[in-house]
């Protein structure tokens, strides 16, 4: 090769060098945000989701004409951590939307960064209703059924067991302390004569399964309320069997029900507990099938709870995308009001009043079949019919 051809050989490996950079910077960059580390089991399938969809996405000519990619960051499971990578996504790595998020108080975080950042926000996992309501700001939607629709879910259930004596048993931060106060609510207002004779709040992560079981136990109650989850809940489902505190009592359980949480527990699962989660074995409906098989195809197992969130995330903000025709802030947050994305559930729409989605959950009862718990007679219940009326949405969102 002479050297005027290595010199026009060098020039055109450059202009491919710089083409491909153009075409990486040019891709549609999500940045999300998650408790990798400290909520695994829920968010190792989660992930698995988002790149379900990813594929998809991509796979159908991108949006816009350009690729997606997401760059995902561990915030520590901590508030402070999670504002931190948010900045850095959004100064150094320039994305273009910001989703995600696992606790309530990291969810609530950055739901304040967005407002303050004027920055678009999915919060695709936490619960807390502040996040659409109270705290609620324009650039801040949420996918997940809040603390209020889930709970009110259940409270008709609840009602219906006829039990005056309940004990509450809840993780000691924002996610648990909201789900109390809504059951609260809730059943004084269907059950007047209801009485709350006991309340345990262990810290998030640190339970002390026997002093809980116990205290609860001395209380004498009818029925438990429980909103505890992961390997809080593991410890005080073999503490109480144990120890017979659910024996002859009913138990009303807040996410007990999702594969997640179920799952570890085997042969333990407490049978005859009503609860919200995901009987992922007993869906039927087409866009379930569509999502299980492709899902089943590409990872060689089932879908958990995370899986049709984050799928369902990056394919909500697909369909933002293509509607605002733009990755820009403002544009998105008009786009989302009033938004219908297909997701397994079905169809969802983002809400204008409160940004809030209308994913519905399942509602059945655990029992223990072929050594492992699943859930029994589950019922699909419509997010948008365990709402406030919007009268009262417009009062909690009054600061926005």
């Amino acid at each position: 090769m002479n050297f005027k051809h290595a010199a026009g050989y060098a020039v055109l490996i450059a202009t491919s060098c710089l083409a491909g950079a153009a075409a990486a910077a040019d891709a549609i960059r999500i940045g999300e945000i998650n408790s990798y580390k400290a909520q695994a089991a829920f968010l190792e399938p989660y992930k698995k989701g988002m790149e379900l969809a990813l594929e998809q996405v991509n796979a159908g000519g991108g949006l816009l004409g350009r690729k997606v990619e997401l760059l995902t960051r561990d915030d520590n499971a901590n508030p402070g951590d999670a504002v931190r990578v948010a900045e850095e996504l959004v100064s150094r790595e320039k994305v273009d939307v910001l989703m995600g998020t696992f606790l309530s108080n990291t969810g609530l975080a950055v739901t304040d960064f967005a407002k303050q950042k004027k920055f678009f926000f999915l919060a695709a996992e936490p619960l807390s209703d502040k996040i659409v309501w109270q705290n609620g700001n324009r650039y801040t939607f949420r996918l997940r059924p809040s603390t209020y629709m889930q709970v009110a879910m259940l409270v008709p259930e609840a009602v219906k067991l006829k039990k005056k004596r309940w004990a509450l048993v809840y993780p000691n931060y924002e996610y648990g302390q909201s789900s109390v106060a809504t059951f609260k609510k809730l059943m004084k207002q269907q059950q007047p004569d209801v009485e709350f004779v006991e309340e345990q709040a262990p810290a998030l992560g640190k339970i002390d399964a026997g002093a809980v079981t116990q205290a609860l136990a001395d209380a004498k109650p009818d029925a438990i309320f429980n909103v505890l989850f992961a390997a809080d809940l593991a410890k005080f489902v073999r503490e109480g069997s144990t120890r017979g505190l659910f024996k002859d009592r009913a138990v009303v359980s807040l996410l007990s029900g999702e594969p997640e949480y179920l799952d570890p527990l085997k042969d333990e699962a407490p049978a005859g507990w009503i609860v919200t989660g995901y009987p992922w074995q007993s869906i039927q409906t087409a866009e379930h099938k569509a999502f299980f098989d492709a899902y089943q195809k590409k990872y060689g197992t089932y879908p958990r709870l995370g899986s049709v969130v984050g799928y369902s995330a990056v394919m909500s903000m697909a369909a933002g995308i293509r509607k605002a025709g733009s990755t820009d802030s403002e544009k998105l947050a008009d786009a989302f009001k009033g938004l219908p994305v297909e997701t397994p559930f079905g169809n969802i729409t983002y809400r204008a009043q409160d940004h809030q989605s209308t994913m519905g959950a399942y509602v059945g009862t655990l029992a223990v079949k072929g050594g492992k718990g699943v859930m029994e007679n589950p019922t699909y219940k419509d997010g948008a019919k365990f709402l406030p009326p919007d009268a009262e949405v417009k009062t909690l969102r009054a600061a926005e």
